[in-house]
């Protein structure tokens, strides 16, 4: 029989970015909304784990960092040092008030929030362990959005469960600092938090399985970061495959095949990271009818899963994890339920990346691997900060933007930037790209000088003449 009448028109797993964007635009829309989250903590991943605590850290290193190098500018700073509990509490601090803020959001939103975790008994009940009073053993609802996230992946070595390891989301509420350190993993979590290590004086190894750094990246930004990684003293190995972990005495270790031979590295502790995974396992899915591919949950352009009325957001969907795109993803899930004549899809064209290493990686649109891969046409130029003024006074010598352009009309397809501020300077090949702009529309375009932003005109320039 097909039922009439539910508790919800939506209800919402997870109240993280993307959860709370759905229910956001849900609840504006005048539907009946509901928000489970049954995580430990409130406020997602991002806020908690992630990109904000790991920020702070970062620029707190990044200080240190060029205060030790006051020299450089004929600085005379005494011995730069730090306090590493005065560091965490800051970090505690900041992060407390953006969750505190999080949580206001959804306890007092203009839909209901239970504390809560949640099961699918059929397509449209959910099964709720309440975690505060007051909360019904069930709930129906009309549509569904799930938004429940992802959590660190789980390690293939099983000697490394035996010795033990940290995980990113444990490295960012350490107590103490760790003397030496193994970073499995060469993606932008591991090497931010590897290089936050490193200039924390903790003598780090990083232990990498693809033949370069931030494997999704053309293999040149790759080789800017390792090269600086290097020169501030963090071992790196890549190309490698573990083979096993072990312990020495109060030291764990970890072998790996490099080269064709098997090498040993030992140090205080490893720090685990390779990945995460989707944080599905325990809301019984095929009870609903959704399909998922090793957990990761199956949805079309439309955020809409294989069950036409349940519709998916954020880390536990995908493809990219990246927090502005799980807002955007649990927004157009949301208006696609409430206007279902006039449905949204999600366009990853101005997809963006950014690596908060020191010098940073950010991208936006297509990389040259990317075209290449995908056989598109491109032209492409690039200008190095090293000969560029205002990156010269900075003493930021390191790492280059680059341009790619369709070879005919010269619209620009993608951008990139590795050096100062990459993560900010790439917003404005991003608007650039918004509007279509061509490499010859960017070149005319009027910079300020000195700034570290008129660099871009130099490979627009260059590729504005090839193009005619």
């Amino acid at each position: 029989m097909k039922r009439v009448n539910f508790d919800y028109d939506v209800a919402i797993l997870g109240g993280g970015s993307a959860g709370y964007a759905a229910a956001r635009v849900s609840a504006s829309e005048g539907l009946k909304t509901v928000v489970v989250e049954g995580g430990k903590e409130v406020s997602g991943l991002c806020i908690l784990r992630g990109c904000m605590p790991s920020k702070t850290l970062l620029y707190a290193a990044e200080v240190l960092h060029h205060a030790r190098m006051g020299k450089t500018w004929g600085l005379c700073i005494p011995k730069a040092g730090f306090d590493f509990k005065a560091v965490m509490a800051r970090k505690k601090a900041m992060i407390k008030n953006f969750a505190d803020y999080r949580r206001g959001q959804l306890e007092k939103g203009k839909f209901t929030f239970l504390r809560a975790q949640a099961r699918f008994l059929d397509a449209h009940t959910l099964a709720l362990e309440p975690m505060t009073r007051s909360i019904p053993k069930t709930i129906t609802a009309k549509h569904f959005i799930i938004a429940t996230g992802s959590v660190t992946a789980s390690s293939p070595l099983p000697d490394l469960e035996k010795i033990g390891y940290i995980t990113s989301d444990e490295a960012l509420s350490l107590k103490h600092l760790p003397r030496s350190l193994i970073v499995l993993g060469g993606g932008p979590v591991a090497l931010e938090l590897a290089q936050f290590f490193c200039r924390m004086d903790v003598a780090v190894t990083v232990i990498q399985r693809s033949e370069h750094l931030l494997r999704e990246s053309d293999s040149d930004a790759a080789d800017v970061v390792a090269k600086v990684l290097q020169r501030e003293g963090i071992k790196l190995f890549t190309g490698t495959e573990l083979t096993g972990a072990f312990r020495v005495g109060g030291k764990k270790g970890i072998a790996f095949r490099s080269g064709g031979k098997i090498k040993r590295v030992q140090a205080e502790d490893i720090l685990f990271c390779l990945g995460r995974n989707p944080n599905t396992a325990t809301l019984a899915l095929e009870k609903a009818g959704v399909r998922t591919e090793r957990g990761r949950i199956i949805s079309n352009a439309e955020l809409q899963t294989s069950a036409a009325h349940i519709f998916a957001a954020g880390d536990c969907t995908g493809p990219h994890e990246i927090v502005h795109i799980g807002v955007e993803q649990g927004e157009i899930a949301a208006h696609n339920i409430a206007r279902p004549r006039k449905k949204r899809k999600i366009d990853y064209r101005l997809l963006i990346t950014v690596t908060f290493t020191d010098p940073q990686v950010a991208s936006v649109g297509l990389t040259e691997k990317e075209a290449r891969t995908k056989k598109i046409p491109f032209l492409a130029a690039q200008y190095p900060f090293n000969d560029h003024g205002k990156s010269m006074i900075m003493e930021a010598n390191d790492g280059f933007v680059k341009l790619l352009a369709n070879p005919k009309t010269g619209e620009i397809i993608g951008g990139a930037c590795v050096g100062p501020m990459g993560g900010d300077l790439i917003h404005e090949i991003v608007a650039a790209m918004h509007h279509r702009m061509t490499v010859q529309e960017l070149s005319m375009m009027p910079h300020y000088h000195p700034t570290l932003a008129e660099i871009w005109t130099y490979p627009a320039a260059e590729l504005a003449e090839k193009i005619g």
